[in-house]
Protein backbone atom coordinates (compact mmCIF):
# COMPACT_ATOMS: atom_id res chain seq x y z
CA UNK A 1 0.00 0.00 0.00
CA UNK A 2 1.36 3.34 -0.82
CA UNK A 3 0.11 5.37 2.69
CA UNK A 4 2.35 2.75 4.40
CA UNK A 5 5.71 3.36 2.27
CA UNK A 6 5.27 6.89 2.76
CA UNK A 7 6.84 7.73 6.07
CA UNK A 8 5.48 11.32 7.38
CA UNK A 9 6.85 11.25 11.40
CA UNK A 10 8.25 14.18 10.49
CA UNK A 11 6.31 16.77 8.47
CA UNK A 12 9.93 18.68 7.10
CA UNK A 13 11.40 15.31 6.22
CA UNK A 14 8.77 13.26 4.42
CA UNK A 15 10.58 9.81 3.17
CA UNK A 16 9.25 7.42 0.88
CA UNK A 17 11.59 4.24 0.32
CA UNK A 18 11.06 1.18 -2.38
CA UNK A 19 13.38 -1.50 -2.29
CA UNK A 20 15.33 0.08 -5.07
CA UNK A 21 15.22 3.97 -4.14
CA UNK A 22 14.74 6.45 -1.34
CA UNK A 23 13.50 10.09 -2.12
CA UNK A 24 13.42 12.10 0.71
CA UNK A 25 11.05 15.54 0.54
CA UNK A 26 12.87 18.27 2.10
CA UNK A 27 10.37 21.03 3.22
CA UNK A 28 7.28 19.01 3.40
CA UNK A 29 4.64 20.41 1.22
CA UNK A 30 2.41 23.33 1.35
CA UNK A 31 -1.18 22.45 1.95
CA UNK A 32 -2.62 25.33 -0.21
CA UNK A 33 -3.16 25.14 -3.79
CA UNK A 34 -4.22 21.95 -4.71
CA UNK A 35 -3.72 22.69 -8.06
CA UNK A 36 0.65 21.93 -7.62
CA UNK A 37 3.05 19.79 -5.95
CA UNK A 38 6.19 21.72 -5.91
CA UNK A 39 8.85 19.87 -3.96
CA UNK A 40 12.56 19.39 -3.05
CA UNK A 41 13.29 15.93 -3.52
CA UNK A 42 16.81 13.82 -3.01
CA UNK A 43 16.57 10.89 -4.91
CA UNK A 44 19.08 8.15 -3.34
CA UNK A 45 20.16 4.48 -4.58
CA UNK A 46 19.40 2.16 -1.71
CA UNK A 47 22.97 0.63 -0.82
CA UNK A 48 24.76 3.01 -3.03
CA UNK A 49 27.68 4.94 -2.36
CA UNK A 50 26.72 7.11 -5.10
CA UNK A 51 25.59 11.08 -4.17
CA UNK A 52 21.83 11.56 -4.66
CA UNK A 53 20.00 14.07 -6.92
CA UNK A 54 18.67 16.93 -5.24
CA UNK A 55 16.01 18.75 -6.83
CA UNK A 56 13.05 21.28 -6.86
CA UNK A 57 9.89 21.04 -9.13
CA UNK A 58 6.35 20.57 -9.75
CA UNK A 59 5.10 16.96 -9.91
CA UNK A 60 2.25 17.97 -11.68
CA UNK A 61 4.52 19.52 -14.63
CA UNK A 62 5.10 16.76 -16.95
CA UNK A 63 8.18 18.73 -18.35
CA UNK A 64 9.51 18.89 -15.15
CA UNK A 65 9.22 15.42 -14.31
CA UNK A 66 10.16 14.08 -17.66
CA UNK A 67 13.75 15.80 -17.15
CA UNK A 68 14.28 15.21 -13.44
CA UNK A 69 13.49 11.14 -14.68
CA UNK A 70 15.97 11.73 -17.83
CA UNK A 71 18.38 13.23 -15.05
CA UNK A 72 18.02 10.67 -12.09
CA UNK A 73 18.17 7.44 -14.71
CA UNK A 74 21.52 9.25 -16.08
CA UNK A 75 22.87 9.26 -12.67
CA UNK A 76 21.91 6.17 -11.16
CA UNK A 77 22.21 4.34 -14.34
CA UNK A 78 18.86 2.59 -13.72
CA UNK A 79 15.80 2.81 -16.43
CA UNK A 80 13.51 5.67 -16.44
CA UNK A 81 10.68 3.26 -16.66
CA UNK A 82 11.25 2.27 -12.81
CA UNK A 83 12.00 6.47 -11.81
CA UNK A 84 8.39 7.44 -13.07
CA UNK A 85 6.47 4.75 -11.28
CA UNK A 86 8.31 5.19 -8.70
CA UNK A 87 7.27 8.94 -8.48
CA UNK A 88 4.40 8.87 -9.69
CA UNK A 89 3.50 6.65 -6.12
CA UNK A 90 5.45 9.16 -4.46
CA UNK A 91 3.18 11.92 -5.53
CA UNK A 92 -0.13 9.75 -5.20
CA UNK A 93 1.19 9.45 -1.21
CA UNK A 94 2.18 13.01 -0.88
CA UNK A 95 -1.66 13.86 -2.69
CA UNK A 96 -3.54 11.46 -0.01
CA UNK A 97 -1.30 12.59 3.16
CA UNK A 98 -1.94 16.32 1.98
CA UNK A 99 -5.27 15.63 1.94
CA UNK A 100 -5.25 14.13 5.41
CA UNK A 101 -3.29 17.46 7.12
CA UNK A 102 -6.27 19.75 5.40
CA UNK A 103 -8.82 17.27 7.02
CA UNK A 104 -6.96 17.79 10.58
CA UNK A 105 -6.68 21.69 9.83
CA UNK A 106 -10.28 21.74 9.63
CA UNK A 107 -10.98 19.47 12.41
CA UNK A 108 -9.32 21.93 14.68
CA UNK A 109 -11.87 24.60 14.06
CA UNK A 110 -14.53 24.64 17.04
CA UNK A 111 -17.62 23.09 15.89
CA UNK A 112 -20.81 23.96 17.81
CA UNK A 113 -21.49 22.02 21.09
CA UNK A 114 -24.57 19.72 20.71
CA UNK A 115 -26.45 20.14 23.98
CA UNK A 116 -28.06 17.76 26.05
CA UNK A 117 -31.62 17.84 27.27
CA UNK A 118 -31.04 19.27 30.19
CA UNK A 119 -28.36 21.36 29.11
CA UNK A 120 -30.84 22.65 27.07
CA UNK A 121 -33.54 22.53 29.81
CA UNK A 122 -31.37 24.50 32.74
CA UNK A 123 -30.27 27.44 30.32
CA UNK A 124 -33.84 27.76 29.00
CA UNK A 125 -35.25 27.88 32.54
CA UNK A 126 -32.17 30.32 33.35
CA UNK A 127 -33.39 32.95 30.23
CA UNK A 128 -36.71 32.63 31.25
CA UNK A 129 -36.81 33.58 34.97
CA UNK A 130 -37.35 37.20 36.06
CA UNK A 131 -34.37 39.48 36.96
CA UNK A 132 -32.32 38.06 34.13
CA UNK A 133 -29.25 40.67 33.79
CA UNK A 134 -28.89 40.82 37.51
CA UNK A 135 -28.52 37.30 37.97
CA UNK A 136 -26.62 36.94 34.99
CA UNK A 137 -23.95 39.71 36.50
CA UNK A 138 -23.83 37.31 39.62
CA UNK A 139 -23.46 33.93 37.25
CA UNK A 140 -20.21 35.66 35.69
CA UNK A 141 -19.00 37.02 38.93
CA UNK A 142 -19.12 32.80 40.36
CA UNK A 143 -17.42 32.36 36.91
CA UNK A 144 -14.52 34.04 38.22
CA UNK A 145 -14.42 37.56 37.20
CA UNK A 146 -13.55 39.70 40.75
CA UNK A 147 -15.23 42.65 40.64
CA UNK A 148 -16.03 45.27 38.10
CA UNK A 149 -19.70 44.35 38.28
CA UNK A 150 -20.81 47.40 35.58
CA UNK A 151 -18.07 46.62 33.30
CA UNK A 152 -18.23 42.98 33.37
CA UNK A 153 -22.03 42.97 32.37
CA UNK A 154 -21.97 45.84 30.24
CA UNK A 155 -18.51 43.64 28.08
CA UNK A 156 -20.60 40.60 28.33
CA UNK A 157 -23.83 42.28 27.13
CA UNK A 158 -21.87 44.06 24.04
CA UNK A 159 -20.15 39.85 23.47
CA UNK A 160 -23.60 38.67 22.92
CA UNK A 161 -24.59 41.53 20.26
CA UNK A 162 -22.21 39.74 18.06
CA UNK A 163 -25.01 38.03 16.77
CA UNK A 164 -26.74 40.79 15.74
CA UNK A 165 -27.00 42.74 12.19
CA UNK A 166 -25.54 45.75 13.80
CA UNK A 167 -22.79 44.62 16.44
CA UNK A 168 -21.13 46.68 19.30
CA UNK A 169 -17.36 47.16 19.98
CA UNK A 170 -15.55 47.02 22.89
CA UNK A 171 -12.08 49.28 23.75
CA UNK A 172 -10.85 48.30 27.59
CA UNK A 173 -8.45 50.89 28.98
CA UNK A 174 -6.47 51.56 31.76
CA UNK A 175 -2.58 51.59 33.25
CA UNK A 176 -0.21 48.60 32.78
CA UNK A 177 -1.27 45.82 35.27
CA UNK A 178 -4.71 46.79 36.38
CA UNK A 179 -5.99 43.68 34.46
CA UNK A 180 -7.37 44.70 31.08
CA UNK A 181 -6.81 41.82 29.57
CA UNK A 182 -7.31 39.42 32.02
CA UNK A 183 -11.13 40.93 32.63
CA UNK A 184 -11.29 40.83 28.52
CA UNK A 185 -10.37 37.17 28.18
CA UNK A 186 -12.35 35.89 31.49
CA UNK A 187 -15.35 37.52 30.10
CA UNK A 188 -14.33 35.88 26.62
CA UNK A 189 -14.41 32.59 28.53
CA UNK A 190 -18.39 32.78 28.70
CA UNK A 191 -18.85 33.22 24.90
CA UNK A 192 -18.59 29.64 23.09
CA UNK A 193 -15.44 28.51 21.21
CA UNK A 194 -16.69 28.02 18.01
CA UNK A 195 -18.51 31.97 18.09
CA UNK A 196 -14.77 33.38 18.65
CA UNK A 197 -11.41 34.31 17.43
CA UNK A 198 -8.70 35.15 19.93
CA UNK A 199 -5.96 37.17 18.01
CA UNK A 200 -2.31 38.57 20.04
CA UNK A 201 -0.70 39.90 16.97
CA UNK A 202 -1.91 40.66 13.43
CA UNK A 203 -0.20 41.50 9.91
CA UNK A 204 -1.72 44.08 7.84
CA UNK A 205 -3.42 41.92 5.60
CA UNK A 206 -4.17 39.39 7.86
CA UNK A 207 -7.81 40.02 7.67
CA UNK A 208 -8.09 39.44 4.40
CA UNK A 209 -6.95 35.86 4.22
CA UNK A 210 -10.21 34.60 6.15
CA UNK A 211 -12.69 32.82 4.53
CA UNK A 212 -15.38 35.22 2.69
CA UNK A 213 -18.18 34.17 6.11
CA UNK A 214 -15.79 32.81 8.21
CA UNK A 215 -15.75 36.05 10.25
CA UNK A 216 -19.36 36.62 9.77
CA UNK A 217 -21.41 36.95 13.49
CA UNK A 218 -18.22 36.49 15.39
CA UNK A 219 -16.84 38.00 18.19
CA UNK A 220 -12.33 39.18 17.64
CA UNK A 221 -10.70 39.56 21.12
CA UNK A 222 -7.58 41.36 20.25
CA UNK A 223 -5.14 40.88 23.59
CA UNK A 224 -3.43 43.92 22.77
CA UNK A 225 -4.17 46.54 20.21
CA UNK A 226 -0.56 47.95 20.36
CA UNK A 227 0.17 44.88 18.65
CA UNK A 228 -2.29 44.50 15.92
CA UNK A 229 -1.37 48.39 14.98
CA UNK A 230 -1.34 47.74 10.96
CA UNK A 231 -4.46 45.80 10.95
CA UNK A 232 -6.57 48.64 12.14
CA UNK A 233 -7.65 50.24 8.67
CA UNK A 234 -9.28 46.82 7.94
CA UNK A 235 -10.76 46.45 11.65
CA UNK A 236 -12.20 49.50 11.10
CA UNK A 237 -13.82 48.80 8.28
CA UNK A 238 -15.19 45.86 9.00
CA UNK A 239 -16.52 47.55 12.24
CA UNK A 240 -18.11 50.71 10.12
CA UNK A 241 -19.21 48.81 6.75
CA UNK A 242 -19.42 45.40 7.64
CA UNK A 243 -16.85 43.90 4.76
CA UNK A 244 -13.53 44.53 3.58
CA UNK A 245 -12.36 43.73 -0.07
CA UNK A 246 -8.95 43.54 -1.40
CA UNK A 247 -7.52 43.22 -5.16
CA UNK A 248 -4.03 40.92 -5.49
CA UNK A 249 -2.60 39.73 -8.25
CA UNK A 250 -1.60 36.01 -8.62
CA UNK A 251 -0.10 33.81 -11.18
CA UNK A 252 -2.45 30.41 -12.21
CA UNK A 253 -0.47 27.29 -13.07
CA UNK A 254 0.17 28.52 -16.56
CA UNK A 255 2.06 31.44 -15.24
CA UNK A 256 0.06 33.56 -16.01
CA UNK A 257 -0.95 36.78 -13.75
CA UNK A 258 -4.61 37.30 -12.70
CA UNK A 259 -6.63 39.83 -10.72
CA UNK A 260 -8.13 37.92 -7.68
CA UNK A 261 -10.76 39.71 -5.60
CA UNK A 262 -10.61 39.25 -1.89
CA UNK A 263 -13.55 39.87 0.31
CA UNK A 264 -14.28 39.52 3.98
CA UNK A 265 -17.57 39.97 5.07
CA UNK A 266 -18.86 40.63 9.04
CA UNK A 267 -20.74 41.59 10.41
CA UNK A 268 -18.51 40.94 13.92
CA UNK A 269 -17.78 42.41 17.55
CA UNK A 270 -14.43 43.87 17.88
CA UNK A 271 -12.59 43.68 21.85
CA UNK A 272 -9.44 45.00 22.29
CA UNK A 273 -6.89 46.37 24.84
CA UNK A 274 -4.65 49.65 25.35
CA UNK A 275 -3.31 51.84 27.85
CA UNK A 276 -2.78 54.49 24.46
CA UNK A 277 -5.99 56.28 24.72
CA UNK A 278 -5.38 59.06 22.35
CA UNK A 279 -3.43 56.86 19.94
CA UNK A 280 -6.63 54.60 18.73
CA UNK A 281 -9.46 57.40 19.08
CA UNK A 282 -10.64 56.55 15.17
CA UNK A 283 -11.21 52.79 16.51
CA UNK A 284 -12.12 53.87 20.06
CA UNK A 285 -15.23 56.18 18.55
CA UNK A 286 -16.58 53.26 17.10
CA UNK A 287 -16.32 51.39 20.51
CA UNK A 288 -17.63 51.36 23.80
CA UNK A 289 -14.70 53.10 26.32
CA UNK A 290 -14.20 51.19 29.70
CA UNK A 291 -12.07 52.24 31.92
CA UNK A 292 -10.77 49.41 34.88
CA UNK A 293 -11.65 50.03 37.88
CA UNK A 294 -8.37 51.05 39.82
CA UNK A 295 -9.17 51.76 43.47
CA UNK A 296 -7.30 49.88 46.36
CA UNK A 297 -10.93 48.48 47.24
CA UNK A 298 -10.62 46.63 43.81
CA UNK A 299 -6.75 45.78 44.54
CA UNK A 300 -7.89 44.02 47.99
CA UNK A 301 -10.67 42.25 46.29
CA UNK A 302 -8.15 40.83 43.79
CA UNK A 303 -5.50 40.04 46.16
CA UNK A 304 -8.20 38.56 48.21
CA UNK A 305 -8.73 35.98 45.44
CA UNK A 306 -5.47 35.60 44.69
CA UNK A 307 -4.84 34.33 47.97
CA UNK A 308 -7.65 31.89 47.98
CA UNK A 309 -6.49 30.50 44.81
CA UNK A 310 -2.84 29.86 46.25
CA UNK A 311 -4.79 28.25 49.62
CA UNK A 312 -7.01 26.11 47.06
CA UNK A 313 -10.19 27.52 48.75
CA UNK A 314 -11.69 28.41 45.64
CA UNK A 315 -14.53 25.92 43.96
CA UNK A 316 -13.22 25.73 40.60
CA UNK A 317 -15.85 23.45 39.43
CA UNK A 318 -18.29 25.76 40.87
CA UNK A 319 -16.44 28.58 38.30
CA UNK A 320 -16.89 25.77 35.27
CA UNK A 321 -20.36 25.20 35.84
CA UNK A 322 -21.34 28.90 35.74
CA UNK A 323 -19.33 30.02 32.61
CA UNK A 324 -20.33 26.28 31.11
CA UNK A 325 -24.34 27.96 31.67
CA UNK A 326 -23.62 31.00 29.91
CA UNK A 327 -22.43 29.78 26.99
CA UNK A 328 -25.19 27.71 26.78
CA UNK A 329 -27.18 30.60 27.21
CA UNK A 330 -25.29 32.18 24.30
CA UNK A 331 -25.93 28.73 22.21
CA UNK A 332 -29.85 29.09 22.71
CA UNK A 333 -29.96 33.10 21.96
CA UNK A 334 -31.40 33.34 18.01
CA UNK A 335 -31.26 36.27 15.57
CA UNK A 336 -34.17 38.27 15.99
CA UNK A 337 -35.16 41.57 14.78
CA UNK A 338 -35.52 44.31 17.65
CA UNK A 339 -38.07 47.20 17.54
CA UNK A 340 -37.71 50.07 19.82
CA UNK A 341 -41.04 51.58 20.13
CA UNK A 342 -39.65 54.46 22.50
CA UNK A 343 -36.89 55.47 20.58
CA UNK A 344 -38.69 58.63 19.11
CA UNK A 345 -38.60 60.16 22.67
CA UNK A 346 -34.84 58.72 23.22
CA UNK A 347 -32.07 61.50 23.71
CA UNK A 348 -28.77 62.17 24.71
CA UNK A 349 -27.46 64.66 27.69
CA UNK A 350 -26.04 67.44 25.51
CA UNK A 351 -22.82 67.76 27.32
CA UNK A 352 -21.61 64.15 25.41
CA UNK A 353 -19.35 64.66 22.61
CA UNK A 354 -19.70 63.22 19.11
CA UNK A 355 -23.37 62.89 19.82
CA UNK A 356 -24.11 61.19 16.15
CA UNK A 357 -22.19 58.20 16.72
CA UNK A 358 -22.98 57.71 20.47
CA UNK A 359 -26.71 58.08 19.67
CA UNK A 360 -26.41 55.51 17.42
CA UNK A 361 -24.39 53.29 20.16
CA UNK A 362 -26.87 54.16 23.23
CA UNK A 363 -29.67 53.04 20.81
CA UNK A 364 -28.12 49.89 19.90
CA UNK A 365 -27.09 48.91 23.39
CA UNK A 366 -30.74 48.81 24.72
CA UNK A 367 -31.84 46.38 21.26
CA UNK A 368 -28.80 44.55 22.77
CA UNK A 369 -30.44 44.37 26.31
CA UNK A 370 -33.65 43.29 24.74
CA UNK A 371 -32.22 40.63 22.29
CA UNK A 372 -30.68 38.80 25.35
CA UNK A 373 -34.20 39.16 27.43
CA UNK A 374 -35.41 37.48 23.79
CA UNK A 375 -37.17 34.35 25.96
CA UNK A 376 -39.32 36.84 28.28
CA UNK A 377 -40.43 39.30 24.88
CA UNK A 378 -43.39 38.19 23.51
CA UNK A 379 -43.05 37.89 19.72
CA UNK A 380 -44.49 39.39 17.23
CA UNK A 381 -45.45 39.47 13.38
CA UNK A 382 -45.03 42.48 11.40
CA UNK A 383 -48.91 42.57 9.45
CA UNK A 384 -47.41 43.72 5.91
CA UNK A 385 -44.44 42.30 6.00
CA UNK A 386 -44.41 38.90 7.95
CA UNK A 387 -41.24 39.56 9.48
CA UNK A 388 -40.89 38.63 13.28
CA UNK A 389 -39.65 40.80 15.52
CA UNK A 390 -39.58 41.54 19.72
CA UNK A 391 -40.32 45.26 21.27
CA UNK A 392 -37.97 47.14 23.54
CA UNK A 393 -39.55 47.26 27.18
CA UNK A 394 -39.08 50.27 29.87
CA UNK A 395 -37.13 47.40 31.72
CA UNK A 396 -34.82 47.38 29.01
CA UNK A 397 -34.45 51.04 28.84
CA UNK A 398 -33.83 51.35 32.76
CA UNK A 399 -31.07 48.81 32.71
CA UNK A 400 -29.24 50.30 29.46
CA UNK A 401 -29.46 53.49 31.35
CA UNK A 402 -27.68 52.00 34.61
CA UNK A 403 -25.09 50.30 32.13
CA UNK A 404 -24.79 53.11 30.32
CA UNK A 405 -24.24 56.22 32.58
CA UNK A 406 -20.34 55.77 32.93
CA UNK A 407 -20.03 54.78 29.17
CA UNK A 408 -21.84 58.38 28.17
CA UNK A 409 -19.85 60.20 31.31
CA UNK A 410 -16.60 59.26 29.74
CA UNK A 411 -18.04 60.22 26.69
CA UNK A 412 -18.29 63.65 27.85
CA UNK A 413 -15.76 63.98 29.58
CA UNK A 414 -12.63 65.99 27.89
CA UNK A 415 -10.20 64.33 30.11
CA UNK A 416 -8.69 61.11 29.51
CA UNK A 417 -9.85 58.48 31.74
CA UNK A 418 -6.10 57.78 33.36
CA UNK A 419 -5.90 61.55 33.51
CA UNK A 420 -9.17 61.75 34.88
CA UNK A 421 -8.61 59.56 37.75
CA UNK A 422 -5.64 61.23 38.59
CA UNK A 423 -7.50 64.60 38.76
CA UNK A 424 -10.09 62.87 41.44
CA UNK A 425 -7.28 61.25 43.54
CA UNK A 426 -5.53 64.80 43.67
CA UNK A 427 -8.88 66.60 44.68
CA UNK A 428 -9.70 63.76 47.42
CA UNK A 429 -6.07 64.16 48.38
CA UNK A 430 -6.16 67.93 49.04
CA UNK A 431 -9.86 68.05 50.35
CA UNK A 432 -7.93 65.42 53.33
CA UNK A 433 -5.11 67.64 53.94
CA UNK A 434 -7.04 70.94 53.70
CA UNK A 435 -4.66 72.33 51.21
CA UNK A 436 -5.62 74.59 48.33
CA UNK A 437 -2.16 74.80 46.82
CA UNK A 438 0.53 72.22 45.89
CA UNK A 439 3.50 71.30 43.91
CA UNK A 440 4.16 68.84 41.72
CA UNK A 441 6.44 67.04 43.99
CA UNK A 442 3.86 67.13 46.44
CA UNK A 443 1.15 65.46 44.69
CA UNK A 444 3.51 62.66 42.98
CA UNK A 445 4.73 61.77 46.86
CA UNK A 446 1.14 61.73 48.18
CA UNK A 447 -0.47 59.99 45.08
CA UNK A 448 2.83 58.16 44.02
CA UNK A 449 2.44 58.86 40.85
CA UNK A 450 4.55 58.53 38.12
CA UNK A 451 6.96 61.54 37.01
CA UNK A 452 6.20 61.31 33.10
CA UNK A 453 2.69 60.52 33.83
CA UNK A 454 2.07 63.21 36.09
CA UNK A 455 3.50 65.94 33.44
CA UNK A 456 1.37 64.70 31.02
CA UNK A 457 -1.99 64.77 33.56
CA UNK A 458 -0.59 68.40 34.23
CA UNK A 459 -0.53 69.74 30.75
CA UNK A 460 -3.55 68.10 29.96
CA UNK A 461 -5.44 70.19 33.26
CA UNK A 462 -4.30 73.18 32.24
CA UNK A 463 -5.12 72.76 28.70
CA UNK A 464 -9.00 72.23 29.68
CA UNK A 465 -9.05 75.05 31.95
CA UNK A 466 -8.80 72.88 35.53
CA UNK A 467 -5.67 73.84 36.87
CA UNK A 468 -3.37 76.82 37.04
CA UNK A 469 -0.72 78.36 38.55
CA UNK A 470 -0.89 80.14 42.37
CA UNK A 471 2.06 81.35 42.23
CA UNK A 472 6.45 80.61 42.01
CA UNK A 473 8.30 80.91 39.34
CA UNK A 474 10.10 78.38 37.03
CA UNK A 475 13.77 78.52 39.35
CA UNK A 476 12.05 77.87 42.28
CA UNK A 477 9.05 75.94 41.19
CA UNK A 478 5.66 76.64 40.91
CA UNK A 479 2.59 76.08 43.29
CA UNK A 480 -0.74 75.03 41.64
CA UNK A 481 -4.67 75.50 42.40
CA UNK A 482 -7.61 73.14 41.57
CA UNK A 483 -10.38 76.15 39.46
CA UNK A 484 -13.18 74.13 39.77
CA UNK A 485 -13.52 70.96 42.50
CA UNK A 486 -17.15 70.40 42.03
CA UNK A 487 -16.74 70.26 38.17
CA UNK A 488 -16.94 66.29 37.81
CA UNK A 489 -19.78 65.73 40.60
CA UNK A 490 -21.58 68.51 38.08
CA UNK A 491 -21.07 66.27 34.69
CA UNK A 492 -22.16 63.14 36.36
CA UNK A 493 -25.30 64.85 37.69
CA UNK A 494 -26.17 66.20 35.04
CA UNK A 495 -25.50 62.79 32.94
CA UNK A 496 -27.26 60.81 35.49
CA UNK A 497 -30.19 63.79 35.78
CA UNK A 498 -31.06 63.73 31.95
CA UNK A 499 -31.43 60.08 31.48
CA UNK A 500 -33.79 59.49 34.40
CA UNK A 501 -35.69 62.53 33.08
CA UNK A 502 -36.13 61.08 30.01
CA UNK A 503 -36.62 57.94 31.79
CA UNK A 504 -39.68 59.43 33.57
CA UNK A 505 -41.53 60.83 30.48
CA UNK A 506 -41.50 57.89 29.38
CA UNK A 507 -42.72 55.77 32.33
CA UNK A 508 -46.14 58.96 32.27
CA UNK A 509 -46.16 58.29 28.75
CA UNK A 510 -46.39 54.03 29.29
CA UNK A 511 -48.61 54.45 32.26
CA UNK A 512 -51.22 56.94 29.85
CA UNK A 513 -51.20 54.72 26.81
CA UNK A 514 -50.18 57.75 24.96
CA UNK A 515 -46.29 57.89 23.72
CA UNK A 516 -46.11 61.54 22.00
CA UNK A 517 -43.98 61.58 18.52
CA UNK A 518 -42.26 64.91 17.69
CA UNK A 519 -44.48 66.13 15.53
CA UNK A 520 -47.01 65.72 18.83
CA UNK A 521 -49.29 63.51 17.54
CA UNK A 522 -50.17 60.05 19.67
CA UNK A 523 -47.90 57.19 18.31
CA UNK A 524 -50.17 54.00 17.26
CA UNK A 525 -48.75 50.90 18.44
CA UNK A 526 -46.41 48.69 15.97
CA UNK A 527 -49.37 46.56 13.77
CA UNK A 528 -48.48 43.31 14.60
CA UNK A 529 -49.73 40.02 15.23
CA UNK A 530 -48.37 37.52 18.40
CA UNK A 531 -46.83 34.56 17.43
CA UNK A 532 -49.00 31.52 18.16
CA UNK A 533 -48.50 29.53 21.59
CA UNK A 534 -45.80 27.46 20.70
CA UNK A 535 -45.11 23.87 22.72
CA UNK A 536 -43.74 23.99 25.81
CA UNK A 537 -41.19 20.96 24.85
CA UNK A 538 -37.94 22.02 24.85
CA UNK A 539 -36.30 22.68 21.61
CA UNK A 540 -33.89 20.25 20.04
CA UNK A 541 -30.11 22.02 19.70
Amino acid sequence: MVATTLNTANAEQLIYANDLLEITVLGGIKLEGLDRMRVTVKVALQESSRPPVRHNLDLYNDNQLEKFIRKVAERHEIGTAVIAATLAELTEGLEQYRLEQIEQREDHRPKAKPLALEEVRAAQAFLKAPNLLERTNELIGQSGVIGEENNRLLMYLIFTSRKRQQPLHVVSLGASGTGKTHLQEKVGELIPEEDKIEITTLSENAFYYFGQRELKNKLILIEDLDGAENALYPLRELQTKKRISKTVAHKNTKGETRSVHLVVEGPLSVAGCTTKEQLYEDNANRSFLIYLDQSEQQDQRIMDYQRAMSAGTVNLAEQAAAAELLKNCQRLLQPVKVVNPYAPLLSLPQAVFKPRRTNGHYLQFIEAVTFYNQWQREKKYDEQTGEEFIETTLEDIAAANRLMKDVLLRKSDELSGACRYYFEQLKAWLKEERKTAFTNGQARAALRENHSNQKRYMVQLQQAGLIRKAKGDQKKGYYYEVISVEEYAQLQAGIAGTLDRIFLKLAEADQSSQAVQTTGEPLKPRAGKKKPKQSTQPQKV
